[in-house]
């Protein structure tokens, strides 16, 4: 501890009481950086379609495309058959001579760009599935892919010139649609649906060892590319990790299936007396307005109609307005249940559809997963406002469509199921319905940037998830879940600022990031009530329209007055991490001037000092000094106390005391405690420094000081901080807030890392754990039960 004169201290602590700041930049430590710089020219220019505070602006426009589908499942061949009507609506103020299609099932067709730009490598053990993606055998040289039979004027019937590019179709028009004015065209196609396991890519079937199969089935029309202010046509080619750019328009969709089929699809319903047997339709009206699940369709229903043959076909109708896409799933296996959650005032009918190998984790869960989740997203983004939300499992692990979603996680054969499996299933039905916000409402181009719906959805999935089960076992989210992953060199990272298509680990990048990136945003730096309304408002101004990532950021600043630049810089532009190192701490104290304290304190400092080793041993090995056998050998200094407090000490001491006002006196003998901080930027992310003091009492205290201490030295700053007690342990980031990827540069004193722990075994060895289904161990320990059919509320 060094001791401080009162006049060098005055100015740093006048106006702070128990915990305290200050900085003093110097010119030697300015270090010149740009990171908290404005984005300015880094975001495009604001203009009347995009202003400048993130919104939408008055000229803002976007197109419209309604569709009337008409398709069949071919059950016997596992094709489709299908034929639409295509109302395009021209709001943009350009005349468009032609117009962009989407074709996505080219995916799978030979000599797809996604197949043949696809890379990898072989290793010494290498599965089936994996050699064959390699080798393309499933589709890329299969019959796959769309076959466009026809497209035609809606009104005149005529043949339309096309030119089919790999993903893309332009259809060159007889004359340009204007500004304000619609043009409607029909598509007759057909093609194969790809088996998932073979091959398949958020669509396909699974085929089951009784004979029937589970369809979802997804990008199965041909769908319009969007026509923005931002890039004109998206018609970016579909390479499948890059998902798809959409309009809005509403839709009316015939589905024709074998009449023992139970189908769900994007839309409400329309004909549910001519497609529901009467014991379905009364259990189907029931859910609308039940808030318990409601089983529509039940396992022992869908087991005799697994061994049955179809007699006929049904055609289901659904209608959805204002979507930018559709969706179905299909199959005489499924099991349907459903139940009404409130929203606003507005009730939604909640659904899942599965076959029996889901159970009984889908009866139990999936439906009240919905539920959760549409409730849940309302409060943190916009109300829902679609009438149903459904959840189907099949073979598609995870994929999401306005109102309709297919996911993954399905128990063992015994109907047991481990941790991983149950909390696996159940984030990622979270997840998928999440989609319905984001990108389904807040309508991103997925093409060009995958984290604007990734990231954001993977965000609100880690508070739906918490508020599912508060010990929920969060994959994404928390800080300290990402610093192995930017842990990694910068070299082998992209930032989050990627296209969809070159993004390296998208898991990472394009979702746990921005993800954790958010956290970081409410919890540390905005604070979650302006995060929460910045956010919120975001959702709002976007709804039903088409963002940018620039519309986020500055909407996020905009609505919560916070500068966020820095943080846009560094998390989204580049791949530098978090790493603060606490280098030291200097301890200082005031100098009270006080002789009683001081020459106390400096006789025991003195004292400790003379305790030696030698002067302890000399104790007994000196008998008797020459000094100690003549007394005439002392003089004046063999008796002259240094330390004894004098009168003149005591006047001098008055005088200082008598020169002081009232305030100067009180912060003279107030004890505190002054510590400089020195803290490094190694990493080169600049974030809020978080330090905890633990006292030598042994109580603590947190100090918060925003990322702008770095604005003047991004490589290093000096804090001063005052305590009343005596700190005897210092720790950076002690809740692990803002993914520092080294902890054991944070404490100061240094502690020591973790041992590196063994363990020991007698004969055979030690084994840890006990397998990865607790459930089926349990199970197989206690007496046989009767077999129990999956499902909820049994009718």
């Amino acid at each position: 501890m060094r001791k401080l004169h009162f006049i060098i201290i005055l100015a740093l602590v006048t106006g702070f009481t128990n915990l305290s700041f200050a900085q003093r930049p110097t010119t030697t430590d300015y270090h010149a950086n740009n990171r908290f710089e404005q984005l300015g020219t880094g975001l495009p220019t604001p203009n009347t379609y995009r202003t400048a505070s993130g919104a939408p602006g008055k000229d803002y426009w976007q197109q419209r495309a309604d569709y009337d589908i008409k398709v069949e499942l071919d059950e016997p061949n596992n094709k489709i058959i299908g034929s639409e009507t295509i109302t395009y609506f021209n709001q943009s103020p350009d005349a468009l001579p032609y117009l962009w299609i989407q074709l996505d099932q080219n995916l799978f067709a030979k000599n797809s760009p996604g197949p043949i730009s696809r890379t990898g490598d072989l290793g010494n053990q290498t599965s089936m599935a994996s050699l064959a993606t390699i080798s393309d055998m499933h589709y890329s040289n299969a019959d796959y892919g769309y076959n466009i039979l026809s497209v035609k004027d809606a009104k005149t019937g005529k043949a339309l010139p096309y030119t089919i590019n790999q993903t893309m179709m332009r259809i060159d028009l007889p004359q340009a649609i204007l500004s304000k004015q619609s043009y409607s065209f029909s598509i007759d196609w057909n093609y194969r649906i790809v088996e998932f396991s073979k091959g398949g890519r958020r669509t396909g079937f699974e085929a089951f060892k009784d004979g029937n199969n589970v369809y979802e089935i997804a990008q199965f029309y041909p769908r319009l590319c969007v026509y923005d202010d931002v890039t004109g046509w998206q018609n970016k080619q579909y390479y499948s990790q890059g998902e798809f750019a959409l309009t809005f328009g509403n839709f009316k969709m015939a589905i024709t299936v074998p009449n023992d089929h139970v189908l769900g699809a994007t839309g409400e319903l329309q004909n549910p007396a001519q497609v529901l047997t009467p014991s379905q339709l009364k259990n189907f009206e029931k859910a609308k307005t039940s808030d318990k699940v409601v089983v529509i369709e039940s396992q022992q229903d869908r087991e005799k109609a697994e061994k049955g043959k179809p007699t006929g076909k049904k055609t289901w109708i659904f209608k959805a307005d204002n979507v930018r896409d559709v969706a179905f799933a299909t199959s005489r296996k499924y099991i349907w249940d459903g139940k009404m959650q409130e929203v606003a005032g507005k009730k939604v009918l909640c659904m899942s559809f599965y076959p029996k190998e889901g159970n009984p984790l889908w009866g139990k869960y999936s439906t009240e997963v919905v539920a959760h989740t549409i409730k849940t997203y309302s409060k943190f983004s916009v109300d829902y406002p679609y009438p149903v939300a459904i959840s189907c499992h099949g073979p598609v692990g995870g994929m999401e469509y306005p109102m309709i979603c297919f996911n993954g996680g399905r128990p063992e054969a015994d109907g047991t199921y481990s941790e991983a499996t149950k909390y696996g299933m159940i984030g990622v039905i979270i997840h998928e319905v999440g989609h319905n916000f984001f990108p389904m409402i807040v309508n991103n181009d997925e093409r060009q940037w995958m984290w604007m719906d990734e990231g954001l959805n993977t965000f609100v999935q880690y508070l739906t998830e918490k508020e599912w089960d508060r010990d929920y076992p969060t994959r994404r989210g928390e800080p300290q879940a990402i610093v192995d992953y930017m842990k990694q060199d910068p070299k082998n990272l992209v930032p989050i600022m990627t296209m969809s298509d070159n993004l390296i680990n998208a898991g990472a990048s394009a979702y746990a990031k921005p993800a954790t990136a958010l956290n970081i945003l409410r919890e540390t730096v905005m604070g979650r009530e302006l995060f929460d309304y910045a956010f919120k408002e975001y959702s709002r101004r976007w709804a039903f329209k088409s963002p940018t990532p620039a519309d986020f950021f500055r909407t996020m600043e905009d609505a919560s007055g916070v500068d966020l630049d820095w943080f846009w810089k560094g998390w989204f532009y580049t791949t530098e991490p978090v790493d603060q190192d606490l280098v030291e701490v200097e301890w200082f104290a005031v100098d009270t001037q006080n002789p009683e304290l001081n020459k106390a304190e400096a006789k025991k400092q003195a004292d400790e000092k003379r305790n030696t080793v030698a002067r302890q041993r000399d104790k007994d090995y000196i008998k008797e000094s020459v000094v100690e056998k003549n007394p005439d050998m002392k003089d004046f200094y063999n008796t002259y106390d240094p330390y004894k407090v004098t009168d003149a000490d005591k006047k001098k001491y008055e005088a200082y005391l008598a020169s002081l006002s009232p305030d100067e006196r009180k912060l003279v003998e107030s004890g505190l405690n002054f510590y400089t901080l020195k803290v490094k930027n190694k990493g080169g992310l600049p974030m809020p420094v978080i330090v905890k003091m633990q006292f030598e009492d042994g109580t603590d205290s947190v100090a918060r000081f925003p990322a702008e201490i770095w604005r003047l030295n991004d490589q290093q700053v000096s804090k001063v901080v005052t305590t009343k007690k005596k700190v005897v342990q210092w720790t950076l980031d002690p809740y692990r807030e803002i993914a520092d990827i080294d902890e054991e540069s944070n404490h100061f004193p240094r502690q020591p890392a973790q041992p590196t722990r063994f363990q020991l075994f007698k004969g055979g060895g030690f084994q840890r754990g006990g397998g990865s289904n607790p459930m089926r161990e349990a199970q197989q320990n206690q007496q046989p039960k009767p077999a129990q059919q999956g499902g909820a509320n049994k009718n």
